[in-house]
């Protein structure tokens, strides 16, 4: 009698320890994924520097992309299907793979022993290895939280995760800033020790305790989901590189191709899993009210988020940090510094909201986090474009505060509404509306800032060049330059009227006209007004999605109360599915 109950009291202690243990190991996954996502932004510089070449050299732009996008795209692109193989075949098992590629990628990217465009190849192929393991990784973290915490406590769980992982993404701005000047390689290679350490810790330790759902592969719609979305991710990077005369690339028949062509495989895919036995994207899943509104209210709160992180950096790092005496070469390891605040409203708020939507609900959260993220961009736009770092701060805090409110709460709505054997499709198809806005985000908030900047800088940068001695061709000339090079150069931290000037032309003017026109202050005043103009209008567009995401999370269904009154411990049959209708 005695020895069954120690037996049972130690098999209590094990699910009891075990459920920290996968908070612990899918925390460190994910977050490795998202620092990686970010690192790169601000180690750039070094980055190409070290395989010499110069990315704001004519035909390098694609370079420069990739090496920023790639990792998305991939990652976007195979988190459903990973997430459904994780179904079939067990999360922990795919999870584990998912460490394992990841790492093998790292390693493979700080051993690249090429140069010039070659160089950056290889950078981009191994770039896009990471965005596999890191597709693994998240497309199965949510899932297996889910599956090792009770429903009650789900939301803080949930919370910490996905608070990591949007801090990941802040945190890798700082650390590239960091290591990025040291080596260039050392980015990249602080990885492979941890996806080592989380490797063997995951295969020893994680447990497969989801419920699994052997079936088929779905080839054909998994292979029509991948073009569709690649195309159409190339299309909106296309879109933002100039063409012909034209600032943006909207009007490039290619573009315009690539995007109609990705959106017809978009729509044949829907059509397939809406009739094939065993699909990868269950479409079906849609039509439980909270994990569509929860989904459609992620997408549209992350394009918001994406859009504030670039365009932070290119206001810090092109105006902002320069006039207040920072050289152009440390402004991106200064930006990253300066935008903590944001990190630390995310950090505080995401358990808090995560632990306090257990107990009342997710409804209320997920409604206040995008209001308040919205009234954090009317704040924003209303500071002089020089404002006072206090205010700035203030501001950026409550951001992340309010999107942390916003995170895991929704987070968790959208995973408690799955039923058990869907958790890791349905996880991975929320996680590929959260990673694609990243890279819509970039596509829109570009597309916002260089129609602004188009319409006033050619003027104000070939008069001020003019006004210095500069010749009235060049001057012309550099002025009608597309403004996505200008933007460039500010977010790699080059000083940007020496790095579009070049030697030849500096050398032909005063020493005073030199000093001036490559000092601190002369490209910040030249970009300010219509950096101000691109920055309302993207602002304003930001502050629309995160309202939509405020309302659509307010008439979610009210069904979605306290967790742990609604199912027994360790069941989750789904009560804010508001159809009589199975999903398989």
């Amino acid at each position: 009698m005695s020895g069954a109950s120690a037996t049972g009291e130690a098999g209590s202690r094990a699910g009891k320890n075990y459920k920290w243990t996968a908070l612990s190991n899918t925390t460190l996954g994910v977050l490795m994924a998202t620092i990686d996502s970010s690192i790169t932004l601000i180690a750039m510089p070094n980055i190409f520097r070290g395989i010499h070449l110069n990315p704001l050299a004519p035909g390098n732009s694609f370079y420069l992309l990739w090496m920023i996008l790639g990792f998305l795209v991939t990652t976007s692109v195979l988190v459903v299907s990973l997430g459904r193989l994780g179904d079939i075949y067990g999360r922990v098992k795919m999870y584990n793979l998912g460490f394992v590629i990841y790492t093998v990628g790292s390693l493979l990217l700080a051993i690249d022993w090429m140069q010039h465009r070659p160089g950056a190849t290889w950078l981009i192929v191994m770039r896009l290895v990471q965005g596999v393991g890191s597709a693994f990784l998240v497309a199965n973290a949510s899932a297996i939280l889910t599956d090792a915490f009770p429903a009650n406590q789900r939301g803080m769980a949930l919370g910490i995760n996905q608070v990591a992982g949007i801090s990941g993404t802040f945190i890798g701005l700082v650390l590239g800033g960091i290591l990025g000047p040291i080596n260039w390689r050392l980015i990249f290679l602080i990885s492979v020790p941890i996806g080592i350490f989380g490797t063997i810790w995951a295969y020893l330790k994680l447990e497969d305790r989801g419920v699994r759902h052997d079936a088929p592969i779905d080839w054909v719609g998994n292979l029509t989901f991948a073009i569709g979305l690649v195309l159409v991710m190339i299309g909106v990077t296309g879109g933002i590189r100039p063409y012909a005369t034209s600032p943006m690339g909207w009007a490039n028949p290619w573009v315009i191709s690539e995007i109609v062509a990705g959106v017809a495989f978009l729509a044949s895919f829907v059509v397939i899993e809406t009739r094939v036995a065993n699909p990868m994207f269950r479409i079906p899943l849609f039509r439980i009210r909270a994990f569509a509104a929860g989904t459609a209210a992620t997408f549209l709160v992350a394009v918001a988020r994406g859009g504030l992180m670039f365009m932070m950096i290119i206001w810090l790092q092109g105006i902002w940090l320069p006039l207040h005496g920072f050289s152009f070469e440390t402004t991106p390891l200064w930006a990253g510094i300066y935008m903590l605040p944001l990190t630390a409203g995310f950090l505080i708020a995401g358990p808090l909201s995560g632990t306090l939507s257990d107990r009342f609900g997710t409804r209320l959260f997920t409604t206040i986090g995008p209001v308040g993220t919205a009234t954090a961009f009317v704040l924003l736009e209303l500071l002089p474009v020089n404002f006072a770092y206090p205010a700035f701060a203030v501001i950026l805090f409550f951001s992340g505060l309010f999107q942390g409110i916003f995170s895991s709460p929704n987070r968790a709505s959208v995973m408690n509404s799955l039923p058990p054997q869907h958790r890791g499709a349905g996880g991975g198809m929320n996680s590929t509306f959260q990673n694609s806005a990243q890279v819509f985000s970039i596509g829109i908030f570009f597309s916002l800032m260089i129609a602004g900047l188009a319409s006033v800088l050619p003027r104000a940068m070939s008069s001020g060049l003019m006004a210095h001695g500069v010749s009235a061709s060049v001057a012309e000339r550099i002025g009608h330059l597309p403004p996505i090079s200008i933007l460039f150069a500010a977010f790699l931290g080059y000083n940007p009227i020496k790095a579009l000037l070049g030697t030849s032309e500096l050398s032909k003017l005063s020493n005073s006209n030199i000093n001036t026109l490559t000092g601190r202050a002369f490209f910040p005043h030249l970009i300010a007004t219509p950096f101000a103009e691109g920055l309302h209008t993207a602002f304003a567009f930001a502050i629309v999605a995160c309202l939509i995401a405020g309302f659509i999370s307010w008439t979610r269904s009210t069904a979605s109360r306290n967790p742990s009154t609604d199912h027994q411990a360790g069941e989750d049959s789904g009560p804010q599915i508001v159809i009589d209708l199975p999903v398989d």
